[in-house]
Formats: structure tokens, C-alpha cells, sequence
């Protein structure tokens, strides 16, 4: 069963509620990077950078390793999945929605003469 209301999932949301973050989780699903190849296509400092993967890291989606003075990171994709799993209860809702817009339209194009395609 999903959690609605856990502070994780509050957090996951606000983390990819910014392009940047979701930018570097989009180069993370191929791989372990670092904090600088992350920041290489925004031209922002390593400290920017860093502070984007610090709010992915408190969402669980980031785990960050240290080797020397290198920081790597890696994708977490299980706070992911329950955000998608709250998404999904919504999916729901919209799919009944779209489903009897669906029968409307066919029920008007019928009326009307229209075949429905």
C-alpha cells in the first residue's frame, strides 16, 4: 500500500519539481556520475550542483559516494516507484474520466450520424 502522506514522498515531488534535478536524474538512469559531469551541461558551479544533488539525496533519489576528493552519485529509483504508485491512484481517476468522455463523443457522433472511427 502507498504512504500518501509521507514526508518522503513530499520530498521526491519538490525534488523534481526543478528541470536542473530532473535533468541529472535523466543522465543518472545511465549511470554513476560525478557531482562535476553532472554540472558540466549547466555550466553552473560544482557548489550549485552540489546543492541540487544534496535536495536529491534528502529524497532518497541520489546516494553519493566519496573517492578522495571525487564525489560520485547514483540513481535511487525506489522513492520513484512510490511516487509513481501515488500517481497511479490518480491515473485511475483520469482513465474513468477519459473513458466516459469517450462514451459521450460516441454517443453524440452516433446521434449526429457520424460513424466513430
Amino acid at each position: 500500500m502507498v504512504e500518501y502522506q509521507s514526508p518522503f514522498l513530499d520530498a521526491v515531488f519538490h525534488a523534481l519539481s526543478d528541470p536542473t534535478r530532473r535533468a541529472m536524474l535523466h543522465r543518472l538512469a545511465s549511470g554513476e556520475q560525478s557531482v562535476s559531469d553532472l554540472a558540466r551541461p549547466f555550466e553552473m558551479s560544482l557548489a550549485g550542483a552540489s546543492k541540487h544533488v544534496k535536495v536529491l539525496e534528502a529524497a532518497g533519489l541520489v546516494h553519493r559516494r566519496v573517492s578522495g576528493r571525487t564525489h560520485y552519485c547514483r540513481l535511487e529509483a525506489r522513492r520513484l516507484a512510490e511516487a509513481q504508485a501515488w500517481l497511479r491512484y490518480y491515473e485511475r481517476f483520469w482513465s474513468d474520466r477519459l473513458d466516459r468522455l469517450e462514451d459521450l463523443l460516441n454517443t453524440e457522433d452516433e446521434a449526429s450520424g457520424k460513424v466513430a472511427k
